[in-house]
């Protein structure tokens, strides 16, 4: 190739810049955020790319290399103004109102393939105006913490945030929890909105009914649009024409809160710290500090060595997403009737226990034949079971699904072969095991081993899990057990 003909060659253009991205949150004005800069890095070392969603962007992956992520992800280049979000929240329980994004940013906002508004939101970026005394980093364990948890929650059907990338950033970093020095990172999530609770709960300790106003119009057009259309009236006689909507978005957020709660705990996930500003205004998980699966079924299990009440437990998580519900009541009072928010909270247990129900009975590799009492039964048989065996909550379930055969619709003796602990409790388990599949049809059989491969991965990320793949990654900067954990979750 001549110097002439170089020059004429186009240059390459990176395609996360070339994305057609949205000003929404823009839109809202500066009473929401603040414009802030990202932190400039030593080093830029690519550690995961997140190809599934590089799809859902209309992004093929083969075209788009490692490099194209550092430029975009690690130099933050070629971007429109970061917004650091404002919010306020309620923190085990006490009001806080000094929150904010204190080590990220939203980055940018894009349509996906299916339509949808998506946000790059930053975890790690640097100091914004709500850092307070932190540093606005984030250390590399904790950002290969969220990568699984995503992906992890993802694989197990959980609504979730996910991670687009991480890079590793060559800062040294002194943390409490960890040993220190310890390595840094930057990670860009993938969320349908970083909207909390939070954030229309600082609008009224700011007095500010008409921010409040203006951020559910918002809300509702880009998250809930189909609440702009004719919908019958509501029971309460405060509520208008103007607010139908308002009130509708309330009561659709309880349902969609409730049934992730219940994919939560079904999943066996235990988020470390349900904070009113770690709750997405699209019911959707994201910022669960030091989560957890449960390694048995533990309601007490706790997930944050700094729950010292256990507030956060396993068990409570339905009771306290309820509280935040009711708790978000407050700042929306200045838009919807009080009547219509306690009619549609008063449906939350309905709609968790319907939506538990049917996760478990997937679990259990069931659909919708077994008649109510029937799989009521099973349910709390199977609850009581591994509550009192301790046996592995995962593996329990890994287990019915490698062992399901046919034939134990015609021998209960065979069902899931001899746990570790018989007994009497495991018989009457068994036997609502067999009494349930008597309802099932000859040729619905196999349906059985599709839901469980469905619902019941073969690889659940317990902490000790996570450490073996740190260690190496700590000692020797091996990455393979990583990469490996990554394609046994997808493969599971």
């Amino acid at each position: 190739m001549t110097v002439a003909d170089s020059a004429q060659t186009p240059k390459r253009t990176n395609p996360f810049l070339s994305l057609n991205l949205e000003t929404a949150l823009e839109s809202l004005g500066e009473d929401y955020y603040d414009i802030v800069p990202a932190a400039e890095f030593p080093q830029q070392l690519l550690r995961f790319r997140n190809d599934e969603l590089l799809q859902k962007l209309g992004l093929e992956p083969s075209t788009v290399t490692d490099e194209d992520f550092i430029e975009a992800f690690g130099y933050f280049q070629g971007i429109r103004p970061f917004l650091a979000l404002r919010y306020h929240g309620y923190q085990f329980g006490e009001y806080n109102p000094n929150l904010g994004d204190g080590r990220g940013f939203v980055y940018a906002q894009v349509r996906g393939t299916d339509g949808k508004l998506y946000d790059f939101g930053t975890k790690g970026s640097g100091r914004t105006p709500y850092s307070r005394h932190a540093d606005g980093r984030l250390t590399l364990k904790g950002g290969v913490r969220e990568v699984l948890a995503g992906e992890m929650l993802h694989r197990m059907g959980v609504r979730t945030s996910r991670c687009l990338s991480l890079v590793e950033t060559g800062e040294q970093l002194w943390r409490g929890d960890e040993p220190s020095p310890t390595r840094s990172s930057v990670m860009i999530r993938f969320s349908e909105s970083h909207i909390r609770f939070g954030t229309f709960e600082r609008l009224h300790y700011l007095g500010r009914k008409d921010l409040i106003e203006k951020l559910l119009d918002w809300v509702t057009a880009y998250y809930y649009p189909h609440l702009n259309q004719g919908m019958p009236p509501l029971i309460s006689p405060e509520t208008t024409n103007s607010r139908e909507k308002y009130a509708r978005f309330y009561q659709e957020l309880v349902q969609r809160v409730a049934q992730l709660t219940a994919q939560w705990m079904a999943a066996g996930f235990c988020h470390a710290v349900l904070n009113t500003d770690n709750m997405s205004i699209t019911g959707e998980s994201f910022d669960y500090g030091p989560f957890a699966f449960i390694p048995t079924y533990n309601l007490k299990f706790t997930a944050a060595y700094f729950d010292y009440y256990g507030r956060y437990s396993y068990g409570n998580q339905p009771a306290i997403c309820r509280w935040n519900l009711q708790m978000l009541q407050v700042p929306l009072k200045a838009a919807i009737a009080s009547a219509d928010m306690e009619a549609a909270l008063e449906d939350y247990y309905h709609h968790y226990n319907r939506e538990y129900h049917r996760l478990m009975l997937s679990k259990l590799g069931f659909g919708e034949e077994i008649p109510e009492e029937a799989a009521t039964e099973l349910l709390q048989l199977t609850l009581q079971l591994l509550g009192e065996s301790q046996v592995g909550y995962a593996e329990f379930f890994w287990q019915l699904r490698q062992q399901f055969s046919p034939q134990w619709r015609e021998n209960r003796d065979q069902i899931l072969g001899p746990l570790e602990t018989e007994s009497e409790l495991f018989e009457s388990w068994q036997q609502a095991y067999f009494h349930g599949l008597q309802f099932v049809a000859t040729e619905e059989l196999e349906k059985i081993p599709e839901r469980m491969a469905q619902y019941n991965p073969e690889t659940v990320i317990i902490r000790p899990e996570i450490e073996a793949i740190w260690e190496p990654i700590a000692q020797e900067d091996n990455w393979q057990p990583f990469y490996d954990l990554l394609k046994r979750i997808k493969a599971g």
